[in-house]
C-alpha cells in the first residue's frame, strides 16, 4: 500500500489562504524600565593623607586615605615603590594591594627608606583616578653600640655608636 501511496501525484496547494494577524510590539515600556535603573559611576578619586607621627616602624607603614564624596567603592588599590634610585630593580618594583578598608599596613619593608604611595577606587562601573601621590618613611633601624669604644670617668660616659642605614639618620635620642 506505501509503495501505491507514493506513486501517486498529491496536490498539495491550500484551498484557503492563512491570515496572519499583523502585531505590533510596542517596546516603549521596556525602554522606561531600562532608562528608569540607575547605574552607578566610577568612584571620585580617593585623598592620601600625609604620614601620621608613630605610624612607622623599621619594617612597616600604616597608609590611610578617604573619599569626599559618596560614591559607591567596593575595594581600593593600594599601589607603592621604594623612592631611592640607588636600591637594586627587584626592590624597585611596583606593589599593588587590593584592600577593603581606607587604611592598610604595610610590612616587609627596609628600614629607614622612603616609599610613595598612591591609591583608587574600584566598584562594578569601573576605577578611580589615581590619588596624589605620598611619601612615608619607615623608622630607622636602631644602632648598633660599639662597647669596645665606652669610656667612662667619675662625671661622664663616652657611648659610640655606628647606624646601619643605608639612608642618614636626622638625629638620635640617648636616654640613661
Amino acid at each position: 500500500r506505501l509503495e501505491e501511496f507514493l506513486k501517486k501525484e498529491v496536490d498539495l496547494e491550500l484551498s484557503t489562504l492563512p491570515h496572519f494577524e499583523e502585531r505590533v510590539i510596542d517596546f516603549s515600556e521596556v525602554e522606561k524600565l531600562m532608562n528608569s535603573i540607575n547605574t552607578i559611576p566610577a568612584p571620585c578619586a580617593p585623598v592620601i593623607n600625609p604620614q601620621a607621627p608613630n605610624t612607622a616602624t623599621g619594617t612597616s607603614l600604616r597608609v590611610c586615605w578617604g573619599l569626599f564624596s559618596d560614591d559607591t567603592v567596593e575595594c581600593y588599590q593600594l599601589c607603592y615603590k621604594p623612592v631611592s634610585i640607588e636600591r637594586r630593580s627587584d626592590e624597585q618594583a611596583e606593589h599593588t594591594l587590593k584592600i577593603k578598608e581606607t587604611y592598610c599596613t604595610i610590612t616587609n619593608l627596609l628600614p629607614n627608606t622612603q616609599y610613595e604611595f598612591w591609591v583608587s577606587a574600584l566598584n562594578a562601573s569601573g576605577i578611580s583616578p589615581p590619588s596624589e601621590r605620598a611619601v612615608y618613611v619607615t623608622a630607622p633601624s636602631p644602632p648598633t653600640i660599639k662597647s669596645k669604644k665606652i669610656r667612662s670617668c667619675e662625671n661622664a660616659v663616652l657611648v659610640c655608636w655606628e647606624s646601619r642605614d643605608i639612608n642618614p639618620v636626622d638625629s638620635y635620642t640617648v636616654e640613661l
